[in-house]
């Protein structure tokens, strides 16, 4: 029979989290993990396996608390063209107040390229933030608050591409009146085009 465990699972998930949202991955050992949880080396594997299984953990565990908490509530709330403004909006704020940036974004720079298995963790997390755009732009065009002459999935992957650019902006440029600006352009892709006016006297 296995022994329970002697320490507070939920707790040192959110030091290990903590650690790798400030550090990296690369700049987070075993050791420096095994400090911040409190866990001996025969614990930490024991209980998380290895660094890399652990850092999924940690990746879905901030996701669970940030990304996917605000779409659920977006999604029960508020209009579908309304949702999308406002996640993004959350987004810069978000971005402008806090220096880390998103773990997430952070991960898909830092090790998805050069580890394909949690570059796969990492795909498919930002898949679940493209399904958010595509269900809402589907449904602002439905109920005719957003175009309904452009492609969803592309729209979607736009919207996704926006907010991962805005918060990979503001890592080296946190300008509020840069990012409003894009923001704008990005949501304005939203709307119906404006038809030319005549010349005057055509």
């Amino acid at each position: 029979m296995s022994r329970p465990r002697s320490f507070d699972e939920d707790a040192v998930l959110d030091a290990a989290m903590r650690h790798f949202w400030r550090h990296g991955y690369a700049g987070t050992s075993v050791r420096d993990l095994g400090q911040v949880m409190g866990l001996g080396q025969a614990s930490f594997y024991n209980a998380f396996g290895d660094k890399r299984s652990l850092f999924a953990r940690c990746l879905d565990r901030y996701l669970e608390g940030g990304m996917r908490a605000r779409i659920l509530r977006l999604e029960a709330t508020q209009p579908p063209r309304q949702a999308i403004e406002s996640l993004l909006r959350d987004i810069v704020a978000r971005s402008l107040r806090d220096r880390l940036g998103c773990l997430l974004v952070n991960t898909a720079l830092e090790v998805a390229p050069h580890d394909r298995g949690l570059g796969a963790v990492v795909a498919a997390r930002l898949a679940e933030l493209e399904g958010f755009f595509r269900r809402q732009v589907q449904a602002g065009q439905a109920d005719g608050s957003i175009a309904a002459g452009r492609d969803a999935a592309d729209l979607a992957r736009l919207l996704m591409t926006l907010l991962l650019g805005l918060r990979v902006l503001a890592r080296g440029r946190p300008d509020r009146a840069v990012m409003e600006g894009a923001l704008r352009q990005g949501l304005s892709l939203l709307d119906a085009p404006v038809s030319p006016r005549p010349p005057a006297g055509g």
